[in-house]
């Protein structure tokens, strides 16, 4: 039976509120998705903000930006280095040229490492190591060499629960996220974030909502 997905989303700050909404269709192998903001029908009918994307699930993603007229491909692949698996991703974007290579070494169940480099440049790398720790929390800590700076995560998930923190050198933001995943397949995200070198600056809310359903 042909299946459909619907993604809601909603953010709000200070400066600005936007929404999105994302309908994707399962055509066999092949996922058909298409995002639409609130430019697109707001006021009038417009393809601003209309994406487009044709993906296989772990072999290939091709997105549209309709009014840009841009292309984005992504391929996927993994390899097998001292009988680790690695999982290889090559992002290429027509409208401004670049090309980005991600990497994921998995070293067992609780340790990986990844990097990101966009090829052609001398220091735009990132690199991550992820930890585990008895399938319920996860620390992240990354370097950023572009920026110079540190990211570190922690999340802790208890039962249809996922609690988040995060924190950047780089902007000094702090985040915190809580999602819940639904039985019948809804999510629920909801995140802040605040600059901690401006104590006293609203701080920035996020919320999504998701839901899928058979036709």
């Amino acid at each position: 039976m042909p299946k459909a997905s619907l993604k809601a989303k909603y953010d709000y700050d200070s400066a600005a509120a936007t929404a999105l909404c994302t309908v994707a269709f399962n055509a066999g192998d092949l996922k058909l998705k298409a995002l639409i903001t609130d430019g697109t029908v707001i006021e009038a009918p417009t393809l601003k903000g209309l994406a487009l994307a044709v993906e296989k699930p772990g072999f290939f993603i091709v997105d549209y930006n309709v009014p840009k007229r841009d292309f984005r491909f992504q391929f996927m692949n993994t390899v097998k280095v001292a009988e680790k698996p690695l999982k290889l991703t090559y992002i290429h974007s027509k409208g401004d040229g670049t090309t980005t290579l991600d990497g994921a070494l998995i070293l067992d169940a609780a340790n990986k490492i990844s990097a990101n480099h966009v090829l052609g440049t001398a220091n735009n790398t990132k690199v991550k190591y992820t930890y585990v720790h008895e399938g319920l929390t996860t620390f992240e800590h990354g370097y950023d060499f572009k920026k110079n700076a540190w990211d570190f995560s922690i999340s802790r998930r208890h039962v249809d629960d996922l609690f988040r923190a995060t924190y950047q050198t780089s902007t000094k933001n702090l985040g915190f996220e809580w999602s819940r995943e639904s039985k019948s397949g809804g999510t629920l995200k909801v995140s802040a974030t605040v600059n901690t070198a401006e104590p006293g600056k609203i701080p920035k809310l996020f919320a999504e909502s998701s839901m899928s359903f058979d036709f």
